[in-house]
């Protein structure tokens, strides 16, 4: 336990945005290098190890190893030493189970049924390297099977293990869409095209294409969260700019959200005489767990477990290595009272004895996963 608190509090330290990880990847590759391990380089930053076990398949174990550009305000001994970024997602942790693992691996003799493969993968908060991890060849050259994740969960009670079979987490784009409409005095409106009057149009109507065009039984999410239009109080404001997110999990719903989306924008054309041009990019696939290895899963975890009811609508670039094999991500709960701050915030804390759980976990699955 005191070496798993050792990492997690060292990385913590050292956060480091999408990558940029190289401080973080130095620290990894010695830890790595003290047990043992001869380590691989993988898109720059990133690393793996190769455990051979004589096997003709492979199992994969992945942890994401960025950080995020937000200011610590923990008041603790092992606060971030670089300012404006802090590990405020658990990646800290992530890695330190990782870490722990391996070392695990080293500490006792196994059966192994499958190699095992661990991935210590850059940049999951942007752009996505799972991805890129995938196009580098790294399953086919290894024979991956199957691949397992985990993400501690303040939405969850400390050291409950979560997961579910199908649909996880959404799949996500980035709505960006820039009305321009025309400038005039307000005091002679009619002289102008109102982008702001525009830009509150199109609002209403994505949230009632949400509930008139989309059944109730696929969850969907649209939300504006930046509006910026407009210069002086009395002028009609001339360009007006939306910023927000569309989330669901199904991939070809996502694609017919865009279309209707398109329909929207080319009616308030229409409608207002304006100008509207916009971008929903897909970011990261929706994580859709495998259901053969789920009933796996669900019978190898011994205690603490919930099974979800609920997917989550946040995303996760996990979900490009299930596109490639089968594969289970779940959630450990850090929940408690003295921490309960949620992901991404500027307390996120957790305490280190829940990743013990983790470990423990990870050792199961690559003993006990069978038939992939």
């Amino acid at each position: 336990m005191e070496q798993l608190k050792k990492w997690r509090r060292d990385l913590h330290q050292i956060p480091e945005l999408g990558l940029q990880e190289y401080q973080t990847a130095s620290y990894l590759r010695n830890e790595l290098e003290k047990m043992g391990y001869q380590w691989e380089s993988i898109i720059d930053t990133g690393t793996i190890v190769f455990i051979d076990y004589g096997q003709d398949a492979t199992l994969a174990f992945r942890s994401d190893i960025d950080a995020l550009p937000i200011d610590e305000h923990n008041d603790v001994t092992y606060k971030s030493k670089h300012g404006g970024c802090m590990h405020a997602c658990g990646h800290d942790g992530h890695m330190s189970v990782l870490l722990g693992f391996a070392k695990r691996l080293r500490e006792v003799e196994y059966d192994f049924a499958y190699n095992i493969l661990l991935i210590f993968q850059p940049a999951e908060e942007s752009p996505g390297a799972a991805r890129m991890v995938v196009e580098t060849g790294l399953f086919d050259k290894y024979h991956v099977k199957a691949i397992f994740g985990m993400h501690l969960m303040p939405m969850i009670d400390e050291g409950i293990i979560a997961c579910k079979s199908g649909p996880l987490m959404a799949m996500c784009g980035e709505l960006d869409v820039t009305i321009e409409g025309k400038g005039s005095h307000a005091g002679l409106p009619e002289a102008g095209i109102d982008s702001i009057v525009i830009a509150s149009d199109a609002i209403h109507q994505y949230q009632t294409m949400i509930a008139r065009r989309v059944t109730r039984f696929s969850p969907v999410t649209l939300n504006i969260g930046k509006i910026e239009g407009g210069s002086a109080r009395n002028s009609v404001a001339s360009t007006t700019k939306l910023e927000g997110t569309l989330r669901c999990y199904d991939e070809q719903l996502f694609y017919k959200m865009t279309d209707y989306l398109a329909d929207i924008h080319q009616g308030l054309e229409k409608a207002y005489g304006c100008k509207i041009s916009w971008t929903c990019p897909p970011l990261y696939p929706p994580v859709i767990n495998d259901l053969h290895l789920y009933q796996q899963f669900s019978s190898i975890v011994e205690n603490d477990y919930i099974q979800l009811t609920e997917p989550l609508m946040l995303a996760e670039d996990f979900s490009y290595y299930q596109k490639a094999v089968p594969g289970i991500f779940f959630f450990l709960g850090t929940r408690c009272e003295q921490y309960h701050s949620g992901l991404h915030t500027e307390t996120f804390n957790f305490h280190e004895e829940v990743l013990e759980k983790a470990v423990h976990m990870y050792e199961l699955l690559a003993k006990n996963i069978k038939g992939v």
